[in-house]
């Protein structure tokens, strides 16, 4: 009984919605960026008698940060009937008043995308939709399975027909499987998630209600909001800014290898898996989370600050102003002022307003440097030995510019501290990463990138001082894109995809 609902221009009928554009259409043709690309973006809620649609619309604004390749709302109304819209673009540009009056219901899902398996097409936009026995489920995902080829020719198998190519629409007809075997949703989601090995933290609707669920590692990130008005009104969503924007407060998070459900009756827990152990990706706080998102009980921008101060006590620099690499690079920047008591300075400007964009800039704006989103303030600059601070170098495209730039604006020498350890390893739990060989620490030494991007002085914060920092357990983070240390065993097809001076060294 189980059927995909087709996409993306055949699924017009009286409750689904969605856009059509050509599914060829890309998000975005540029060089590819010099960070890592964010994860997803996903969200929930349970609101009976409120308008669902603007809540989750506003709550993907909120994640946008999260991935701008597209984005996507499902809604199931009180006659169980599903209503969906997805597009390619931001947030604001899928939606707008006409469409979000079409998406009626006391609950919904959301999704907000940057791809980490399949292809940048409408057709694997999110959410998933599903057919089954007991109607239509939506799922968004945030992570990524690394058993996808194993799921597949298991679904396969079962006659399932995949319509798009990504390991969220496996994981739905998985349940869906499930719920066609007679289970109930919530038996069938748990017997779904035993055959999903990775990253994945999900929002679920149903026409019964809303789930979150985190894998066992609880990789990526998922909190729980309420609403005060009412006691029985829930929010899921990745960050708890997307709490903010809409008045709800943060209630907890979802733990690792635990499934809520929200329904008429208000919110259970369930615990499915045996052995859970928190391995949260330690990028979430470094870089990818937004700084006034909240974890352990304080906002990223306190980590942020902290990690900053502890650069400063490993890598001080004789300098007469700190920058931060605008806007991540900012928080650990302002921290490594205070502990050293150099003045901190605001040297480069970003243009907030550039997005993806399928207008190529010409050859010679391009040997200009990133003058589209960075420009430096000369005056600040001139006559300078400046510190630049950021986050991370993943390649070191970006941050040769910058120095360039700061040079170019005056400045007499330019020192650069990043705040995360060196990256060496591709992530397989979704996060965008290069293959190996594409990551400037894993084949060159301090000394070597320090020359190749220009700079008088070179440092990272330790990979000790960097989870020290997080004022909790150590052991409770993944930092595999630093060690090469994976809390889920990578199957060896899917290493030898990534791990390409690995593959090289034992050949």
């Amino acid at each position: 009984m189980i059927s995909n609902h087709p996409q993306p221009s055949d699924a017009q009928s009286k409750n689904i919605v969605n856009g059509d554009p050509d599914e060829s259409t890309t998000a975005d043709i540029s060089p590819l960026p010099d960070k890592p690309e964010e994860a997803c973006g996903v969200f929930g809620v349970y609101a009976p008698g409120e308008d669902v649609a603007k809540l989750t619309y506003f709550g993907l604004y909120a994640l946008q940060h999260r991935g701008q390749e597209s984005a996507g709302i499902a809604t199931f109304d009180r006659n169980r009937q599903v209503h969906l819209h997805k597009n390619m673009g931001l947030v604001s540009q899928v939606f707008n008043e006409e469409i979000l009056e079409r998406l009626p219901g006391d609950l919904a899902v959301g999704h907000t995308r940057y791809s980490t398996t399949g292809s940048s097409r409408v057709l694997n936009a999110q959410p998933a939709v599903v057919d089954t026995r007991l109607g239509a489920l939506a799922l968004a995902h945030n992570g990524n399975l690394v058993n996808t080829a194993n799921l597949h020719h298991k679904l396969t198998a079962q006659n399932c027909n995949l319509v798009t190519t990504t390991d969220s629409e496996m994981i739905a007809i998985a349940i869906g499987l499930e719920v066609d075997k007679g289970k109930d949703w919530l038996d069938a989601t748990i017997s779904a998630f035993q055959q999903c090995e990775g990253a994945y933290s999900l929002a679920i609707a149903t026409p019964q209600g809303v789930m979150g669920a985190r894998d066992p590692h609880g990789i990526r990130p998922l909190a729980i909001g309420f609403f005060n008005t009412h006691p029985k009104r829930y929010v899921l969503a990745s960050e708890t800014c997307a709490f903010d924007i809409i008045g709800a407060e943060y209630l907890r998070d979802v733990e690792p290898g635990e499934l809520v459900w929200i329904t008429e009756e208000g919110l259970a827990s369930f615990h499915w898996s045996q052995k859970p152990q928190r391995k949260l990706c330690i990028f979430e706080k470094i870089y990818f989370s937004r700084p006034d998102s909240m974890m352990n009980d304080e906002t990223l921008y306190s980590y942020r600050l902290r990690i900053g101060r502890q650069l400063a006590r490993e890598s001080p620099a004789d300098v007469d102003i700190i920058v931060g690499v605008p806007d991540s690079g900012i928080p650990a920047a302002i921290g490594f002022s205070q502990e050293s008591e150099i003045p901190y300075a605001e040297g480069l400007i970003k243009n907030r307003y550039v997005g993806r964009t399928f207008i190529q800039p010409t050859q010679s704006m391009r040997e200009s440097g990133i003058r589209m989103k960075l420009n430096p303030l000369k005056d600040v600059l001139v006559g300078k030995r400046v510190l630049m601070v950021d986050d991370s170098i993943v390649r070191g495209t970006t941050s040769y510019k910058i120095v360039k730039a700061l040079r170019d604006a005056g400045a007499t020498e330019v020192h650069m501290r990043i705040s995360s350890p060196p990256v060496t390893h591709p992530c397989f739990y979704g996060i965008d990463t290069d293959t190996q060989d594409q990551l400037i620490a894993a084949t060159q030494s301090v000394a070597e990138i320090k020359a190749k991007i220009g700079v008088d002085s070179l440092a990272y914060l330790s990979w000790e001082g960097m989870l020290n920092a997080t004022n909790e357990d150590p052991n409770s983070f993944c930092s595999a894109c630093f060690t090469g240390d994976y809390p889920i065993s990578i199957p060896d097809n899917v290493k030898r995809s990534k791990l390409i001076l690995e593959k090289m060294a034992k050949a």
